[in-house]
């Protein structure tokens, strides 16, 4: 599978707030990264389970949002517009109402979801998996659609200060699941296993 396509340069988030609205870019230490168009499967994910959490969390502390939300990860002390990493998660959820503003969010959601496309796969698994580990995601799901296959990486307390993802669990996406940062929510992923059978009766 083959990188999203890049910007020739190094960039910061006031460079980011420049660029065409149109254009949808991503930067992961300051090297910036082409956002392909989702499919209508790939919001079809989205769009669900972002109402199945939005649902439960009506009237709670929690917020849940799909994209595009652009979410900053700046380094300790480092202002806004030094900031070298930003993503637009599929769909997140934040408890801390500090980092919501007009921009979008500053910080660490607490959960994120991404829905796997073929173009960008492995740079979700690989190199915004590790940056969202490195900037405190409590717990991270990476959903493939056609495989059917969820991965997810929860984060365990290492040595009273840092935190790291413990190893992953790779599981079918089917029932409802629970999600372990946030006691009490829960997905129901029925659904994408109607979308896969689609698939099969029009192939």
């Amino acid at each position: 599978m083959a990188k999203p396509e890049q910007k020739i340069g190094e960039f910061t988030y006031a460079d980011y707030q420049d660029w065409p609205q149109g254009e949808r870019w991503q930067l992961l230490d300051g090297h910036a990264f082409a956002m392909a168009p989702p499919s209508i499967k790939h919001q079809t994910v989205v769009l669900e389970l972002g109402r199945q959490l939005a649902n439960q969390l009506r009237g709670q502390r929690c917020k849940a949002l799909v994209a595009p939300v652009g979410v900053r990860l700046p380094e300790v002390g480092q202002a806004d517009q030094h900031t070298r990493t930003v993503f637009e998660p599929d769909l997140l959820v934040v408890c801390d109402p500090s980092k919501i503003d007009k921009q979008g969010i500053r910080g660490a959601p607490d959960f994120i979801i991404e829905v796997l496309s073929p173009s960008t796969a492995s740079f979700d698994q690989i190199e915004k998996r590790r940056a969202y580990e490195r900037a405190g995601v409590r717990e991270l799901w990476l959903f493939d659609i056609p495989s059917g296959v969820l991965t997810v990486y929860r984060q365990e307390r290492m040595d009273g200060a840092s935190c790291t993802y413990v190893a992953p669990e790779i599981i079918r996406a089917e029932g409802v699941l629970a999600i372990t940062a946030l006691p009490g929510l829960t997905v129901d992923l029925g659904f994408s296993s109607e979308l896969r059978e689609q698939d099969e009766e029009m192939s």
